[in-house]
């Protein structure tokens, strides 16, 4: 069997990881020319390094990233609110949370794919289903021959238009600002990830490990503030001024072509993810806010859930209709959560977020652990 994956970040390395080690040939295309060396960080959940030690990528092992070790939500000026049980939570779990660049990320996985071909600067425009396979077409008119295709060009897929016809996405009305930076700074323990609440806005400060911290910062805007800007930077410490002094610090550490703004996106759970040999993974499946931190996380899950049900089946379309009814209830249920928490975080009346960050410091623990536990549980497909 060959399948033809396209998109070559996170989710579609994961699944050529996946199905290579179920014997599948695979070849990937990527509309980049080449891997990128930014894109801020990640924060990789215990249901996904659960995957990646089971497909042989131990991210604590080799050295890429800091396990999570503290998690602390405080107000904007930096006073506490709250403190995760990160520890107890991933303890339970049996994997960590780990922090990391993505551009670290993607380059483990490219190390793992051991000779996969890998096909930058490779625009897909369209497939057509020959027989029981596959044919896709590229901006250049070449063609390239497959049993199965696997969309994972993430949230504008154009593997998913195809499939199920255009749409537009939905946007949420803030805006994200991303980097990494050397940083370090006594207010960010090691292994620590600790977020800011304020009203309408947000921000993070994550230790990505080697001496790095990956930050972002949200704010209640329309999509238009994230267009392109000579120097974001100006936007971020205009928003976040009289926040907390790290805050600040980190922002004007910062080179300004190291910030990327993006509009707070994503779109109607897809019920249907394709049909005959073809399928989406990840962001071009299900398309999810940030808020649960686990967009690259469930691309992850779906890589190997792919491969798994892929492989056990004698019909290829078979295999990727029992991937997608595996995989349907979970994803929708995550982007749906997002979606809420969204909602709490993003607060802009000064009262009501003064009220919820009241609950926040005052919830029972139970509870707490509870919600933060939730969204990481999986069970590997056996």
């Amino acid at each position: 069997m060959r399948a033809l994956v396209v998109g070559a970040g996170v989710g579609g390395l994961t699944t050529a990881i996946a199905l290579r080690r179920r014997g599948i040939e695979v070849e990937l295309f990527e509309a980049a020319p080449g891997p990128r060396a930014s894109g801020g960080g990640l924060g990789i959940a215990s249901n996904a390094t659960k995957v990646l030690r089971a497909l042989g990528v131990d991210l604590p092992a080799a050295g890429v990233g800091r396990v999570c070790e503290r998690f602390e939500l405080r107000t904007a000026r930096g006073r506490p609110l709250r403190e995760l049980p990160i520890r107890s939570i991933t303890e339970e779990l049996g994997a960590p949370v780990v922090n990391v660049r993505r551009s670290d990320l993607a380059a483990l996985l490219r190390g793992a794919l051991a000779g996969t071909p890998v096909h930058h600067g490779v625009e897909v425009a369209r497939y057509d289903r020959v027989g029981s396979g596959v044919v896709v077409t590229d901006a250049d008119g070449r063609t390239h021959a497959g049993d199965v295709l696997v969309g994972a060009d993430g949230i504008r897929s154009v593997v998913r238009a195809q499939a199920a016809g255009p749409e537009p996405v939905t946007e949420h009305g803030y805006v994200c600002w991303i980097a990494t930076v050397a940083f370090t700074h006594s207010r960010l323990p090691g292994g620590g990830a600790v977020h800011y609440w304020g009203n309408g806005q947000r921000f993070g400060l994550i230790d990505v490990g080697g001496g790095h911290a990956y930050w972002w910062g949200t704010k209640n805007l329309p999509p238009d503030g994230a267009r392109p800007r000579t120097d974001p930077r100006q936007d971020v410490l205009r928003h976040f001024a009289g926040w907390a002094d790290e805050i600040r610090q980190v922002v004007s550490l910062t080179p300004a072509a190291g910030v990327v703004a993006v509009p707070a996106q994503d779109r109607p759970f897809l019920e249907s993810w394709g049909d005959g040999p073809v399928t989406l993974v990840g962001d071009a499946a299900h398309p999810m806010l940030t808020s649960l931190s686990q967009g690259a996380s469930s691309a992850i899950e779906d890589g190997y859930a792919l491969a798994h049900h892929l492989a056990a089946a004698d019909d290829p379309a078979a295999g990727l209709r029992r991937y997608e009814e595996a995989r349907r209830d979970r994803t929708r249920w995550l982007v749906s959560a997002s979606r809420r928490l969204s909602r709490v975080e993003q607060i802009g009346h000064p009262v009501v977020a003064g009220l919820r960050n009241l609950a926040i410091r005052h919830a029972p623990a139970a509870v707490v652990r509870r919600q933060n536990i939730a969204p990481m549980r999986f069970e590997l497909p056996t």
